[in-house]
């Protein structure tokens, strides 16, 4: 145990409490009278279990640190979220000091201290600031601690109010921020855009103004911008899209190369161009390049919207509803009082990747959290009370209006398959991160049949059927549209009756014991059957077989649930029918806001209620008819841990682009598909080119697509090294853990170390965290750290020498240029996942070709996170002995993967790193 005196600054405000930072072998802990004593985390245990209330950074992460549960202490984060709301900070002491511009902590003691001093910075900020004593910051402090908030009083304090006065009373409305909220306005319908083409040399000057005086010259920018202006001239004939399919490599600069020919054309056109990513980061970072476009912020208020799912938005409603619940929980006031907080700040209600920090719903918990979005599609639209201020409704109008609209390829594909609901399709698209495309489509044109699934059915159209829930049924959402109609009453009643023989609560302990109720739950223990008698293990847990040779009693069980459905479908289908026919009779009489939530409803009962269950049986009536050859069909056992999670049937497209190209594509004017890796460097150029078409749905079009290829102006060769090392063992995890230590701290740090299984992740984490931190270098781990990937690599970005590790699927999200990472390490080759799914598709899209094409895909992605500018150099390593060469196309031309021992690609890497 060490220890030293630390001076506390004398200007911040009085704050007399301890702060604790655990890693994982030490502790550090800063006592009341600022000294530091560096513990073991079990001394620190006891120090909690002594009552102290220390200061923290993210406590729940603390605390599976110290291999403990939940404890009572003043977290930094929940303070920051309350000074500065819809604002983020990396959730460590370092990313704390960067936001709030203190001297950065250098180990894991001047991190405790960091701590004080984020502690009194921000609650001095709070009070200098008089807007705050006038706004809601009082009386939500106020019900916050009256609830037992550990922040309350100090809060209080620097906002110039006594906590301990009696007299004082929070006014009821205190978390009320609906009340605070502007209303949007309705707009007149915006005239169809026009069909003016964008020159290729506008592209090109309109990228210059983008990119201001002396800005650096990228030929290949230019170029790219040119060649995508295929995209923005007009249609010639229905259903033939000009569609361009552009690789452009790392440092290109795709983002404004496409910004510059869409803005063109959206304001010649009066018109909106959609620009949809797969990620989130690049989300931002497109809604960030637009500043270049619209740097008043008015004028991009108007032209610009990042559009999203509902889901991804703060129903308004469900928070009303768990404010005014408050009672039975008192502890909830303190995360319902942080949502208020950033509610009333917050640019758009986006919880999924706007300006909610992702951290705060560990913090505080999901439950008060991201689950008050509208996840469980329950809108009773007009009906609501905060119809004319939902964060949602806005963001639909806002697009209406608006030149650019950043998405989602998941948003944009459920746009265009549902025809746009109100005639509002978007004519130009651009798919970023292009690559990524098919597996949006292979998602969005799936289905599944499983107990979640027909659960959640049960759930949407009953509701919480007794529980303690926020969850309302079909019922309650259209009782107030059909109190006349005595045909509609009646569907309701058979709806409800019909939904009854849908699996409900406790159906996975009923399953498991061999005690199902109803035909939905008999089809699904006999799908459990036939699973557990015949399949083998995938990798993480799942287990999967086809659907030949049912077991005894599975054709008639799924019989008996087709017939089921059919008596749910009849009732729903008589019941939409009723509600649209209302628009009709009393055309003259119904307001706005009736027919457009008359519409939604009925719109709502065909996909999620009526289609859903049409599909379903088709795939239950494939069972003994066949699966239709376009389709794959398999049964599962899903899992967690172990743990069963869900069981049932699932049916993709053996190719879904087929079902992209017919309700996107062809809908569409004009299509561009973007990315840094379209084609996998097989050595075949124009199979390179063939397999870019197939996962992009361009072959499936009738008129070809224009193709584009911009190389990377990165001189790869003299900035990276890629090594694979050959005398390691694979299957060892004593090995590999080693391998991953001596390259982390051959490296300094600024380390991802990717996997591909969770297992071999937690493995090596566990084998190697104490050396690792012993270094000083901090490491976090997906699936560890109980942190979502996007705090995690926000983490990673900030703190400059930390090591991550995650899933092959983290590198999708992964952009951190300069040396906070400098080193990638993978397990072994990534392989596609031999299961039932790819097998189909291997058979369809060129067997082993397929393989390696997929595998090389995904090594270029993951090298591609390494070098981000010109001046960045990384080290690129493979622990698999196995690679074969004819994978190594997937690094650009010139590197040449060297083949060497773990020691010579540790001093190589020590000596490339430091140069």
């Amino acid at each position: 145990m060490t220890s030293v005196v630390v001076p506390f600054p004398r200007s911040a405000p009085a704050l007399r409490v301890p702060a604790l930072v655990a890693g994982a072998s030490r502790a550090a802990w800063l006592s009341a009278d600022g000294e530091i004593e560096t513990l073991a985390p079990a001394d620190a245990v006891r120090l909690l279990a002594d009552g102290k209330r220390p200061l923290v950074c993210h406590m729940p992460a603390t605390a599976r640190r110290l291999g403990i549960n939940a404890f009572p202490s003043f977290d930094l984060l929940e303070l920051f979220a309350f000074v500065r709301p819809a604002r983020f900070c990396p959730p460590t002491p370092r990313g704390l000091a960067q936001a709030l511009e203190l001297d950065e902590p250098r180990g894991i003691e001047d991190a405790a201290a960091t701590l004080n001093a984020a502690a009194r910075a921000l609650l001095a900020e709070l009070g200098a600031d008089e807007r705050e004593r006038r706004s809601d910051a009082v009386p939500v402090a106020l019900v916050m601690h009256r609830a037992g908030w550990s922040w309350g009083g100090a809060v209080l304090d620097a906002l110039g109010v006594d906590p301990n006065d009696q007299k004082l009373t929070a006014p009821g409305a205190a978390l009320m921020v609906w009340m605070r909220l502007q209303e949007w306005s309705e707009h007149a319908p915006e005239p169809p855009p026009g069909h003016v083409p964008v020159e290729p040399q506008e592209a090109r000057q309109r990228l210059a103004r983008l990119l201001g005086p002396g800005a650096e010259a990228r030929p290949q920018q230019g170029d790219y911008a040119s060649a995508l202006t295929r995209a923005f001239v007009p249609r010639q004939r229905e259903g033939e899209p000009n569609m361009v399919i552009a690789e452009a490599g790392t440092g290109v600069g795709k983002t404004l190369g496409y910004i510059a020919p869409a803005s063109l054309w959206a304001e010649k056109n009066e018109g909106a161009v959609w620009l949809s990513t797969y990620t989130r980061n690049l989300q931002n970072q497109i809604d960030d390049e637009l500043d270049r476009l619209y740097p008043d912020p008015s004028e991009k208020a108007r032209r610009v919207v990042v559009r999203k799912g509902r889901e991804n938005y703060l129903c308004l409603l469900n928070f009303e509803e768990a404010v005014r619940g408050m009672g039975a929980r008192p502890r909830d006031a303190v995360a319902l009082g942080l949502m208020a907080r950033w509610a009333g700040h917050s640019r758009d209600g986006d919880m999924v990747g706007g300006d909610f920090p992702s951290w705060l719903a560990d913090v505080v918990g999901r439950g008060r959290t991201l689950n008050l979005t509208d996840r469980r599609g329950e809108c009773v639209y007009s009906a609501c009370p905060h119809y004319h201020k939902c964060f949602i409704e806005k963001s639909v109008r806002r697009a209406h209006r608006a030149r650019l609209v950043v998405a989602n390829h998941a948003l944009v594909l459920v746009v265009a398959a549902r025809a746009g609901d109100d005639g509002r399709l978007p004519t130009r698209i651009v798919f970023d991160e292009g690559h990524h495309l098919f597996d949006a489509a292979d998602n969005a044109f799936s289905v599944d049949l499983t107990g979640q699934e027909t659960a959640e059915l049960r759930r949407w159209l009953l509701g919480a059927e007794g529980r303690s829930s926020r969850a309302r049924g079909l019922k309650r959402r259209v009782e107030d549209l059909i109190l006349d109609d005595a045909e509609a009453q009646g569907a309701i009643d058979a709806v409800q009756a019909a939904a009854r023989v849908l699996p409900g609560e406790g159906w996975p302990h009923r399953i498991n014991d061999g005690q199902p109720h109803g035909p939905a739950e008999r089809f699904l223990a006999l799908v459990r059957q036939q699973v557990r008698a015949r399949a083998t293990g995938l990798e993480g847990g799942s287990l999967e077989t086809d659907t030949s040779a049912p077991v005894p009693g599975l054709i008639e069980a799924a019989e008996a649930l087709d017939a089921q459905l059919e008596r749910l479908i009849q009732p729903l289908g008589l019941l939409r029918r009723r509600l649209l026919a209302r628009l009709d009779d009393e055309a003259a009489e119904l307001d706005t806001g009736t027919r457009l939530r008359i519409e939604a409803v009925a719109r709502s009962i065909e996909r999620r209620g009526e289609a859903q269950a049409k599909v379903w049986q088709g795939m239950l009536r494939a069972l003994e008819a066949g699966t239709p050859p376009e389709f794959v069909d398999w049964l599962s056992i899903e899992r967690i841990d172990g743990r069963d999670f869900d069981v049932g049937m699932h049916r993709h497209w053996v190719d879904p682009m087929v079902p992209f190209a017919r309700v996107c594509g062809e809908r569409a004017h004009g299509l561009a598909v973007t990315s840094a890796t379209l084609m996998d460097g097989s050595g075949d150029l124009e199979a390179d080119w063939q397999a870019a078409e197939a996962r992009t749905g361009a072959r499936h079009l009738p008129k070809p697509a224009l193709r584009a290829s911009m190389p990377s102006p990165f001189d790869y060769p003299k900035q990276t090294r890629v090594l694979i090392v050959t005398d390691v063992q694979k299957t060892d995890m004593a090995q590999i853990a080693a391998a991953y230590r001596e390259l982390f701290l051959a490296a300094g740090g600024g380390a991802l170390g990717l996997f591909t299984a969770i297992a071999r992740l937690r493995e090596v984490h566990k084998r190697i965290a104490r050396p690792v931190e012993a270094a000083g270098l901090p490491l976090y781990a997906q699936h560890v750290d109980g942190m979502d990937v996007s705090t995690l690599v926000d983490i990673l970005r900030a703190e400059g020498n930390a090591c991550l590790l995650g899933t092959d699927a983290v590198r999708d999200g992964v952009d951190v240029p300069g040396r906070a990472l400098r080193l990638i390490v993978f397990d072994r080759v990534p392989w596609p996942r031999p299961d039932i799914m790819h097998k189909a598709r291997r058979q369809a899209f060129g067997g082993r070709a397929y393989d390696e094409m997929l595998t090389r895909l995904r090594l270029k992605q993951a090298f591609g996170r390494l070098i981000r500018r010109a001046d960045d150099i990384g080290v690129f390593v493979l622990l698999d002995r196995m690679m074969p060469t004819r994978l190594f196309g997937a690094f650009p031309p010139g590197v040449e993967p060297r083949r060497v021992g773990l020691a010579e690609a540790v001093r190589e890497t020590r000596e490339f790193l430091k140069a």
